[in-house]
């Protein structure tokens, strides 16, 4: 039995994916893309090459793009075999492959403009929206909290993660030879008192625990003072009538802040004013986390009981076509701006940047983890130009960053998911972060339980 890290290895975040082998069964956990950082793009390819169509099975923790991202290369290589997920992780895929595919061929379109005025070679999409449906026809719903056959041999038990919609851990049950031995997957976690979702649930025994390190070495800031720091934005850019643009990924951020703008305008603090959600995905993401309240918390479900978000948020606008997008930059301020890529690595929020950075009444609030080499982090790194489709934009505005709205556990929380399972004195393999956050956590393992975690390169064999 061995374990491949083909992703969210050796420092890097994004891409997460293991490859799960015995003498009967071959299983991805995860099938991520790779994102942000400078040369990811050359790592998104079929996680095993040709042989991913011998895959029995590709178990999901969730929905993200960097957990769910190359699945449709799968398609490419003739992989027919079931995916096994949640059912709102299963609602969440299809809309954010369906929106990758959708870009990836927006993309090489105007690449393919520029190659051919050069007289270059043209470029071809990672992956077609046909590949993407086609890979989409392969999902199967599982229960939480109740272990289900994946493959020959293996058993796969999803516990909430709190992360986003639909998230879960994953303990695979897998015996070989006469032995079994339990393989827990953390996924990513979510930070416990999160609004919206339930907090994650814990697992109690296992052998083997990969578990995920993006904030290993922080925690991030309370959530009551990160909500107090974003009144205050608001209220000061409403005063100086100027625009707030918030790069949002269109999962779970986007349904977080909608929420919290709801609050504001319900308790009066300050009164409406144009809201934009400028994101087909993120409108479309809303529509889904309505379909699945029984994932809401107890404080969700009260909330909702005590009031009509859609009387709060009367002065909320959907912006679906790119002309509701365009007509948002003759709005004068106070105004509000939810678009994507949360990374600012694409979309709409570029267009929103390329005309607002320059503005020093403009805030920017960067509200998730921003990868290294992407815009967000430029901007949050204190970049005073940046090039925005091929044009040097000078960065006036305020830029903010509201580590407190992350959707990842931080240091504590990744701490006390653990302490649950470390009694049992597992081996522990540490994914899913920068080698900063993974090597501090390490650390603290080691002093507190005694265990010397591995931290894996990207394509290292764990042999078990």
């Amino acid at each position: 039995m061995k374990i491949t890290v083909l992703g969210a290895g050796g420092g890097e975040v994004t891409g997460s994916c293991y490859f799960v082998e015995t003498q009967q069964a071959k299983v991805l956990v995860d099938c991520g893309l790779f994102q942000g950082s400078e040369g990811a793009g050359g790592l998104n390819r079929p996680p095993l090459g040709a042989s991913s169509a011998q895959l029995d099975a590709v178990v999901l923790t969730h929905a993200h793009l960097d957990h769910v991202g190359r699945l449709p290369l799968l398609a490419q290589t003739g992989f027919t075999g079931p995916i096994y997920a949640t059912p709102a992780t299963i609602d969440m895929t299809g809309l954010i492959l369906r929106d990758a595919a959708k870009i990836q061929s927006q993309d090489a379109e105007r690449q393919n403009r520029k190659h051919k005025r050069a007289d270059e070679k043209p470029v071809e999409p990672l992956y077609t929206i046909e590949e993407a449906e086609s890979i989409l026809r392969h999902l199967k719903p599982v229960p939480y909290d109740e272990p289900v056959p994946v493959a020959p041999g293996i058993r796969a038990c999803f516990a909430e993660a709190g992360h986003m919609l639909g998230s879960t851990s994953i303990k695979l049950f897998i015996e070989e030879a006469g032995i079994e031995r339990k393989v827990v997957f953390s996924g990513d976690l979510g930070p416990k008192g999160s609004p919206i979702l339930r907090d994650y649930d814990t697992f109690l025994q296992g052998d083997v625990v990969f578990l995920e390190s993006t904030y290993g070495d922080h925690d991030h800031q309370p959530l009551v003072d990160t909500i107090a720091q974003f009144i205050e934005i608001v209220k000061q850019s409403v005063e100086q009538k100027g625009k707030i643009l918030v790069p949002t990924f269109a999962v779970g951020r986007a349904q977080l802040l909608t929420l919290l703008l709801s609050s504001i305008f319900r308790k009066k603090i300050v009164a409406p004013f144009p809201v934009f959600l400028d994101s087909p995905m993120a409108i479309e993401a809303s529509r889904i986390y309505a379909r699945h309240p029984e994932l809401y918390d107890d404080e969700m479900v009260a909330y909702l009981k005590e009031g009509s978000l859609e009387h709060d948020l009367a002065t909320m606008k959907m912006s679906q076509s790119a002309d509701d997008s365009i007509a948002i930059n003759s709005c004068p301020g106070p105004c509000l701006v939810m678009a994507g890529a949360g990374m600012c690595t694409a979309g709409r929020i570029l267009h929103h940047l390329r005309h607002n950075l320059w503005n020093p009444q403009t805030h920017v609030i960067i509200v998730g983890y921003q990868a290294n080499g992407s815009l967000g982090r430029r901007l949050v790194e204190g970049a005073k130009k940046v090039t925005i489709f091929g044009e040097t934009i000078a960065v006036k505005a305020q830029v903010h960053t509201l580590g407190g709205f992350s959707a990842h556990a931080g240091q504590t929380d990744l701490l006390k998911w653990f302490e649950v399972i470390a009694p049992v004195k597992p081996r522990v393999i540490l994914t899913h972060g920068e080698n900063g956050p993974r090597t501090a956590l390490a650390k603290l393992i080691t002093d507190r339980h005694g265990l010397v975690p591995l931290l894996p390169h990207l394509g290292e064999v764990i042999e078990l």
